[in-house]
């Protein structure tokens, strides 16, 4: 029989569904993140990359930073301008990146995994090309080289140094920009980082939809947050995504037609849809 005192504990995915707003990526829409902080209240708010910033961090989430305690992780897009970078990377709020490391957010233990697979780097479809900045900056030309370092563009790659720094440790969350394999254009790699970790919970951007996605085979959920949409730790869709019909459609269809997908059960735009024909993709591990 349960203690009272297990009873009462509440489980990490539990007090994530309480204490959890997430936000998917801006692209330069805030009011929705900004109006959904100032309404809900959270704990704590993620913002998942593609900020597209034409001002200071503070100044666009206004709302949202003084209301609570807002985190994120970087996307393929904030490195598009010079700018956007330095009001990211640069900005009063840099030291709130989840990137590459795990932070514990009202007792959750969250992995932040920001960019994106470039294949001049490393793509889990291609293998490892530069394990490490350092080595690519080395053999690089100086003429090539941005503030004395790695390109710009470079700077939103996911590095396998970072992926391999997070393979060893343990987390409740992985908080990712790329999506996991659920999805037609997701990585297989990134479900098996966050098994490595121990995470139950994938919750990622990018992609641009809102859904939810329960493994068959395995204790792991997804949750996708649309652009400039916000859902919370449950995957209860708060504001929908700008293309979330759009998006969602092809989601649907690619899980009822591709054999390469793996099986579980899909929840978007308020329909449930459950898979028992796809194969579980492969992913390498350090």
């Amino acid at each position: 029989m349960m203690s009272q005192q297990e009873d009462n504990q509440e489980l990490p995915l539990e007090r994530a569904q309480q204490s959890l707003l997430i936000a998917g990526d801006p692209h330069g829409t805030f009011t929705p993140l900004n109006q959904a902080a100032y309404e809900r209240n959270p704990e704590h708010m993620i913002v998942l990359g593609d900020f597209g910033l034409a001002t200071s961090f503070e100044a666009a989430l206004h709302a949202a930073v003084t209301t609570t305690n807002v985190s994120w992780i970087h996307g393929n897009h904030d490195v598009d301008q010079e700018a956007e970078y330095d009001a990211l990377f640069e900005g009063s709020y840099a030291a709130n990146s989840l990137h590459g490391r795990v932070s514990t957010l009202s007792g959750i233990r969250v992995a932040g995994l920001g960019g994106h697979f470039q294949g001049s780097v490393w793509h889990p479809d291609t293998g490892v090309k530069w394990a490490t900045r350092e080595m690519f900056v080395k053999h690089m030309g100086k003429g090539n080289r941005w503030r004395g370092g790695l390109p710009l563009k470079k700077r939103a790659a996911i590095w396998w140094e970072d992926y391999q720094s997070l393979w060893d440790q343990r987390a409740d969350v992985l908080v990712s920009h790329e999506a996991p394999a659920c999805h037609p254009h997701g990585h297989a790699a990134i479900d098996e980082l966050a098994e490595a970790m121990g995470a139950k919970l994938i919750i990622h951007g990018h992609v641009h939809c809102s859904y939810t996605f329960d493994y068959a085979d395995r204790d792991l959920r997804v949750i996708g947050v649309g652009i400039a949409g916000v859902s919370d730790a449950s995957g209860a869709v708060i504001v929908p995504g700008e293309q979330d019909e759009h998006r969602g459609a092809i989601l649907r269809s690619a899980m009822e037609q591709r054999d390469d997908l793996p099986n579980g059960t899909l929840v978007v735009q308020g329909g449930t849809h459950h898979r028992a024909g796809g194969m579980r993709c492969s992913a390498c591990a350090p």
